[in-house]
């Protein structure tokens, strides 16, 4: 088969931000009914659980140093029956992706690059090969801030096969996306490569997400483009502020660079209900302001980054659920093109994209305090003289007026232009269409 490259940029729930390492059967199959019922029809369509589903002692706000990761024979991690019920008797993922797909929905899992201590210390066969575990391992290149795996000897053909047989069983199972963490920081070119390879090779059109993508470099692009679906381009983003106006600058770079050929990710939107059981806090709506939610979900769409809903979706305040739910708003992830910042002065940064003869432009104040500025159309990408301007995330229309020479110049609004003057709420944005 292939790796799985998407025409648009996927569209999703993941359990991290909302249960980290603990996620259950039970709460992964209730966001999936939820979003089959309210969500799919807006073209939100994968389900992902997150790291850790093999640790039968996996707990909140961290990960145990001497996991006892669950194995079969050959090293390879199958879900801890305990919280996956489904999986007993060696069903793996296998029931589960069969509920998911009844729903129209696609499974998810995360894997970590490497291979876990358990199996190296059991010094078990690799599928396929004559190779032990011990042999393959590489004590030498592991995660720093997971503890569970080494990292594998790529100059041993054991390690391919490896990753081929886990990869072949994940396939087996039903499983259509991966998010293989600890690939980018620092980059693991074999890593990436090795696994790519088995994605290409395993029974079944997968999806290949690359993580965490801490300082991550446009020189790696065609590597990227090559061997990945979708690669992360910063650290994990929680409810602040401050973890999102820096991507602002990232997805300045990274945007015009994505496409079908793959597509860079700024990470899950941590929106919602999140913190039950998470690495992060405790259980809470996440500490947004409705403007900032409303900010993070415009950034990530005029950027057409990939959209993973962070938080739990039955128990999410409607306010933000509705932030999932606006066609008007995702149909710019979808279908359009030019996507790129058009201005950055002190606090305020502009969006543009098209499709023909449709523009879009976000504005968008970074500052701490509320204000009210005039626009001339044609800085914004709007043209001189628009017919319409429509408010994308209200539906209504936006007053456009002809200049008024004098005052109007005075603030740098050009004549024979047209004005539009929007109220911006600290760390708001407003979203235009004309």
């Amino acid at each position: 088969m292939t790796l799985r490259k998407t025409a648009t940029p996927p569209m999703g729930w993941n359990s991290w931000d909302s249960y980290g390492t603990t996620v259950t059967e039970a709460e992964v199959l209730a966001n999936a009914e939820f979003m089959a019922e309210h969500l799919l029809p807006h073209g939100w369509d994968t389900i992902v659980v997150d790291i850790d589903w093999a640790d039968p002692t996996a707990r909140s706000h961290g990960y145990n140093e001497t996991a006892p990761l669950i194995i079969d024979g050959f090293g390879r991690l199958q879900p801890d029956p305990a919280r996956f019920p489904s999986s007993a008797d060696g069903g793996g993922f296998a029931p589960l992706a069969a509920r998911l797909h009844a729903l129209g929905l696609k499974l998810g899992i995360h894997v970590m690059r490497g291979i876990p201590r358990v199996a190296v210390a059991a010094d078990v066969p690799i599928a396929g090969t004559d190779a032990t575990a011990s042999q393959i391992a590489d004590p030498a290149n592991v995660c720093e801030w997971n503890p569970h795996y080494l990292g594998l000897d790529h100059a041993h053909p054991g390690a391919q096969a490896y990753y081929d047989s886990c990869v072949a069983q994940y396939a087996e199972w039903g499983v259509d996306f991966l998010k293989a963490d600890d690939m980018l920081w620092p980059y693991q070119v074999p890593e990436i490569e090795a696994y790519s390879r088995a994605v290409q090779r395993a029974d079944r059109d997968i999806a290949l997400s690359l993580s965490p993508g801490r300082d991550l470099s446009a020189a790696h692009l065609d590597h990227l483009r090559a061997h990945a679906t979708m690669w992360r381009v910063c650290d994990d983003v929680w409810d602040r502020w401050d973890d999102i106006e820096p991507n602002f600058a990232r997805l300045a770079r990274w945007a015009p660079l994505g496409g079908p050929e793959g597509w860079p990710d700024a990470d899950m939107l941590p929106l919602g209900r999140i913190g039950l059981r998470a690495e992060r806090g405790e259980p809470r709506e996440g500490a947004l302001t409705l403007a900032e939610r409303r900010a993070l979900v415009t950034l990530w769409v005029m950027a057409r980054s990939p959209l993973m809903i962070g938080g739990d979706l039955p128990t999410s305040a409607p306010e933000t659920i509705a932030l999932f739910t606006n066609d008007e708003v995702l149909e710019i992830l979808r279908d359009s093109a030019g996507n790129r910042e058009l201005l950055r002065e002190r606090d305020l940064v502009v969006w543009t994209a098209a499709r023909g003869d449709t523009r879009w432009t976000a504005v968008f104040n970074t500052g701490d305090e509320a204000r009210e500025v005039p626009f001339d159309t044609r800085s914004l990408g709007l043209g001189p003289a628009p017919a319409r301007v429509v408010d994308v995330w209200s539906g209504s229309d936006v007053s456009v007026e002809p200049v008024h020479v004098q005052s109007d110049a005075a603030r740098g609004v050009a004549p024979g232009s047209s004005v539009v003057r929007l109220a911006l709420e600290p760390h708001g944005c407003v979203l235009l269409r004309a």
